[in-house]
C-alpha cells in the first residue's frame, strides 16, 4: 500500500548551486550541475483541434535543456498547466471584479468571456501559464533532462470538463510527443526550424535529433492537468501513446480529479510510479487529490506515492498564478486563519500551518519532483536519496 508522506518545508535558495549531478543517456553522473539553455516554439493558436468539439488549441511550449547535449540521449519530461484564465486582459479583470462586488451576473459573465477566450482578442496577450514552471524546468534540465512545458489555453477556453477534460489534455500531450518523436528520429516534422531563443525571440537551431530518449518519458501536471497526466499514464490508456514512446513516471501536483467519474479505471496507474502532491492550504482542490488515485487503483498501490505539504497552497506552484507575478487573475488561494497572521488552512479545515512563501513552496516542489523523477527515470538512488525520501513508501 502507498503511504501518505508528510513533507516539511526546506527553506533556502532554489538556484543551480545545489542542483546536483547532471545526467546523460540515462546514467547518473557525479559531476556538478550543468548549464542549461531555453527555446520556445509556437505553431499557431489553432494548430490543433479538440476531438469532438473542434475547438482551436495552440501547439506551443517552452523547452529547457542542457546547453551541451553531448553525444548521448536525454530523458524527456513534459509539463502541463491546469485550468486558468487564458487572456491577460486587465480591463476585463477589473470589470469582473466590479461586477462580482455589484452582484451583476451579466457583467460578470461578459468579462469572464474575455478572460477565457481563445484565441485572445487583438492586442491582448495570451496569459503564459506554461511559463509558470520555469523554476522546475531549470532544475530538471540541469540534471540532464530535456523539459517541455506545454501551453493549453485553448483547452481552458473550451467547454470541455470532467473526464473529457482529462482525456483531451492527454490527447494534447500525445500530439506533442508525436512531434518530438519525429524530430528525434528524423530531424524533421513540425518542430524542425520552429524553435526561437526564449531570451531574444530569434530563430535557434538546437540539435535535438537523436539526443532524446523517447522510451524514457516523465510527465508532470498541475491542477486539472494533474488529472490529465494521470489519465495519460493510466494502465487502460497505454495503447494511445505514440509508437516508440514509453512513459515511465508521472507526477500530479494538486490534481483536480473528476470525483464524479463513472469509470475509476480511467485513472488507475499501477504499472509505472505515480507521485501525487497536495498542500494543506490548498484553497481550490480538496483532500480527494490524495485519496482519489488510491481508490482508483483498488489496492494495487505499490507504485503510488502521496505527498502532503504543510503550508502549501494551490497557485504558488505556478509563478504566473501567484500575486508576486503581478499577472492578471493571480491570487493567493490559501484560507487564512483568524487571529494568526501568516498561518493558513484549506476549505476542509485542515490543521493550521504556517504558510510557505512562494520561494519555499518552489523548493519543496523542486526537491520532491526532482528526486522522484531521477529515481523513476534514471534509477538514481545514490545522489537523490534525500529528495527521494520525500516521495517514497515508508
Amino acid at each position: 500500500m502507498s503511504a501518505l508522506v508528510l513533507v516539511a518545508a526546506t527553506v533556502g535558495s532554489t538556484g543551480a548551486a545545489d542542483a546536483g549531478p547532471a545526467t546523460v543517456s540515462g546514467t547518473p553522473s557525479r559531476t556538478a550541475a550543468q548549464p542549461t539553455a531555453s527555446v520556445t516554439y509556437d505553431l499557431g493558436d489553432a494548430a490543433y483541434r479538440l476531438p469532438g468539439t473542434g475547438e482551436p488549441v495552440e501547439l506551443a511550449g517552452s523547452v529547457r535543456y542542457p546547453a551541451d547535449l553531448g553525444r548521448g540521449r536525454h530523458p524527456l519530461v513534459v509539463l502541463m498547466h491546469g485550468w486558468h484564465e487564458t487572456c491577460a486582459d486587465p480591463r476585463a479583470e477589473a470589470a469582473r471584479t466590479a461586477a462580482e462586488k455589484a452582484d451583476d451576473t451579466d457583467a460578470y459573465e461578459a468579462a469572464s468571456k474575455k478572460l477565457f477566450s481563445w484565441p485572445c482578442a487583438a492586442k491582448t496577450p495570451a496569459l503564459p501559464s506554461f511559463r509558470g514552471y520555469d523554476y522546475l524546468s531549470r532544475r530538471l534540465a540541469s540534471r540532464g533532462f530535456v523539459v517541455v512545458s506545454l501551453s493549453a489555453n485553448g483547452i481552458n477556453a473550451s467547454p470541455v470538463t470532467g473526464d473529457d477534460g482529462a482525456a483531451v489534455r492527454a490527447g494534447l500531450i500525445n500530439r506533442h510527443l508525436r512531434m518530438w518523436k519525429r524530430l528525434d528520429r528524423t530531424g524533421s516534422g513540425p518542430l524542425a526550424g520552429a524553435f526561437k531563443r526564449a531570451s531574444t525571440g530569434k530563430r535557434a537551431k538546437v540539435p535535438f535529433a537523436r539526443h532524446l530518449d523517447m522510451r524514457n518519458v516523465g510527465l508532470v501536471g498541475h491542477s486539472r492537468a494533474g488529472a490529465g497526466v494521470t489519465w495519460e499514464a493510466a494502465d487502460s490508456h497505454r495503447g494511445q501513446w505514440p509508437g516508440g514512446v514509453r512513459i515511465r513516471a508521472a507526477v500530479a501536483v494538486a490534481p483536480a480529479y473528476n470525483v464524479m467519474t463513472e469509470n475509476m479505471a480511467d485513472y488507475a496507474v499501477t504499472r509505472i510510479p505515480l507521485a501525487v502532491l497536495r498542500g494543506t492550504c490548498d484553497g481550490q482542490v480538496g483532500t480527494e487529490a490524495l485519496s482519489f488515485p488510491a481508490e482508483a487503483t483498488s489496492g494495487k498501490r505499490k507504485n503510488l506515492h502521496r505527498v502532503r505539504i504543510p503550508g502549501a497552497n494551490h497557485n504558488f506552484f505556478n509563478t504566473q498564478w501567484s500575486p508576486r507575478s503581478g499577472q492578471v487573475a493571480a491570487f493567493d488561494d490559501a484560507v487564512k486563519v483568524r487571529k494568526k497572521p501568516g498561518w493558513c488552512t484549506d476549505r476542509e479545515d485542515a490543521p493550521a500551518a504556517r504558510q510557505l512563501t512562494e520561494a519555499q513552496q518552489h523548493r519543496v516542489a523542486v526537491t520532491t519532483i526532482d528526486g522522484f523523477l531521477r529515481r523513476a527515470l534514471l534509477k538514481d538512488t545514490a545522489d537523490s536519496a534525500k529528495a527521494g525520501r520525500a516521495a517514497s513508501r515508508h
